[in-house]
């Protein structure tokens, strides 16, 4: 065959391959036209109404295949077992998160620190989890890496270190423990959403924010666990560390490892339940690297293998062949491309060159310099830039808030309980009921993700109202109220988290989805480690000081979700 008749095979194969493409999004359908919508604003700073959209990139136009193919395929079996394999993620963070709160007082009793160092083991989980969604955010879009490795390895060093909390004698080996199980940890939330938002067809979208409602049972099934270990394994309350006990006749009469080993059966269970997901995601279910993924980092051959598996798997047919998206070309559109990416494309020939003395070198430079011209994806245009940084404000301001809310709310709760001649199981009662209240605010925020057009109403909403009852707090003197009041405190958190959670990850392109989601994250798990320094200070001088600061903090989220340009929310997948 004669280069005339390759090419015009290629030229065919190319428009039967475009001409379908054209036949599924001119049908009239809703998820057509909001597909067609989102990639007609894909360069949004053209103010120019009449202006014609632009032509879509290679790389989008294979999306739209995979996305055509997913479509097709519907939710299967792989699907609903990535669902709740991902669900368990965001179990384990908030499981973890609430397990410390519940066993730093048996430590302290155990160990014998004061009270200066009781928020240590805070602030080292924080710093893990913000290292965690710092690294496992960038490391899930390198091709080195992937979802695939970043699904299961965050989950494995959790497992690790999360089983051996239970074995130590002294706090500051616990705390460092703590902090590389929070680095696990961090990872979960901005590689478990992108994970299942490259998995679902888009008309279940609506499950992402149907995963934040494990994180409430999290909270609830620790909170269970911790009272059937803790209160009958623990030393009394008015014991002292034997740490502290110099008279060998008096270390009978303190608090001891034997005597206390409550705590540890409760890191001991987490840390076994943190192996289970761990051996579900990489022994019993057999995950695959996002198609989506391999497609913007140019393996499509496996992304074709990928979504033959999942229609087997699922007792479907795969009808996307290697050669449509081979039609498409190999080359990339250079409107598309990172500033200075015609020199990187250049310099990569250089790879290829007789002359190998500098080879290596030059080839780990260049996958370097790939790596930083990726990441100018988030700031390529102003709109785009505008996003990023009001996505960090959200996430930094929503962090602040609900992890003052969630350390001190508890305190106060248990303070104005005391006024009122509570006794600690009635308080502990009453945690039960607040935090019960997650899961219908998960549902809600579900609900309301389901319509593209109620999103940014709903993230408006559910923050404002969040902030509203923490300042509502502070006017209210009954058990009561103070029960109600904190439970819609949790209900309108867990609702916005919800919807934010799920937002993110769909707001930006798949080439840097996991690196926004995890810098997005990051941002916000910063805030978390001054906020509680901060709010420690002021809850010395006035206990409703401490609500203001915290519902002042979720105000920002709300202005910052309003400065959004509204085509951010209309549930883009490129």
């Amino acid at each position: 065959m004669d280069s005339t008749a390759r090419d015009t095979e290629v030229l065919l194969s190319r428009a039967e391959s475009i001409h379908a493409d054209i036949d599924l999004y001119s049908d009239g359908s809703d998820a057509a036209k909001d597909s067609l919508d989102d990639h007609d604003n894909i360069n949004d700073d053209v103010s120019d109404g009449n202006a014609k959209p632009p032509c879509l990139s290679i790389h989008s136009q294979k999306a739209l295949l995979v996305n055509r193919e997913l479509d097709e395929q519907g939710m299967g079996r792989y699907q609903w077992m990535v669902f709740f394999l991902c669900g368990f993620g965001y179990l384990l963070d908030l499981l973890w998160a609430q397990a410390f709160g519940l066993v730093v007082s048996p430590m302290q009793r155990e160990f014998g620190f004061d009270d200066t160092q009781l928020g240590n083991i805070f602030t080292a989980f924080s710093i893990g989890l913000t290292a965690g969604a710092l690294i496992w955010g960038v490391f899930v879009d390198l091709p080195t890496v992937g979802r695939k490795a970043a699904f299961n390895y965050t989950v494995l060093m959790s497992t690790a270190f999360g089983i051996c909390l239970g074995i130590p004698d002294s706090y500051g080996v616990v705390i460092v423990l703590t902090a590389f199980t929070g680095f696990g940890i961090g990872g979960n939330i901005p590689i478990d959403t992108t994970i299942c938002l490259e998995c679902l067809p888009q008309d279940r979208h609506w499950l992402l924010p149907a995963l934040s409602i494990f994180q409430p049972v999290g909270v609830i099934l620790c909170s269970g666990l911790a009272y059937v270990f803790i209160p009958a394994y623990s030393c009394a309350e008015n014991l002292v560390s034997c740490n502290r006990v110099r008279d060998a006749d008096a270390v009978g009469a303190c608090c001891g490892r034997a005597d206390n080993q409550g705590w540890r059966y409760l890191m001991f269970t987490i840390g076994a339940m943190t192996f289970s997901v761990f051996a579900l995601r990489f022994l019993v279910f057999r995950f695959q690297e996002s198609p989506k993924f391999l497609i913007s980092s140019g393996q499509d051959e496996k992304a074709i293998e990928v979504l033959q598996y999942i229609a087997r798997y699922n007792h479907r047919e795969c009808r996307l062949t290697l050669e449509k998206l081979m039609a498409l070309g190999h080359e990339q559109d250079i409107a598309s491309l990172p500033p200075n990416a015609a020199d990187d494309i250049e310099s990569h020939a250089l790879l290829d060159s007789p002359n190998t003395s500098k080879r290596q070198s030059t080839k780990i430079k260049q996958k370097l310099y790939s790596e930083l011209s990726r990441l100018q994806h988030l700031f390529s245009t102003p709109s785009m830039t505008r996003l990023i940084i009001l996505v960090w404000i959200i996430y930094g301001f929503d962090f602040w808030g609900f992890t003052i809310a969630g350390s001190f709310l508890p305190t106060i709760l248990a303070r104005k309980g005391q006024s009122l001649g509570l006794s600690l199981t009635d308080t502990y009662r009453s945690y039960i009921y607040i935090y019960s209240l997650g899961i219908p605010g998960v549902l809600a925020g579900t609900l309301m993700y389901t319509r593209r057009q109620y999103r940014r109403l709903a993230l408006v909403l559910s923050s404002a109202l969040f902030a509203t009852c923490l300042f509502a707090f502070t006017a209210v003197h009954d058990h009561a109220s103070y029960i109600a009041v904190n439970a819609l405190v949790y209900f309108f958190q867990s609702m916005f988290n919800a919807l934010l959670y799920a937002w993110t990850p769909e707001a930006f392109p798949p080439e840097v989805r996991g690196t926004a989601s995890g810098l997005a994250s990051f941002w916000g798990r910063m805030f978390s480690i001054v906020a509680p320094v901060v709010a420690t200070r002021v809850l010395a001088r006035s206990l409703d000081g401490v609500l203001y600061l915290a519902g002042a903090s979720v105000w920002v989220c709300t202005l910052a979700v309003l400065a959004v340009p509204g085509r951010f929310f209309s549930g883009r997948d490129y």
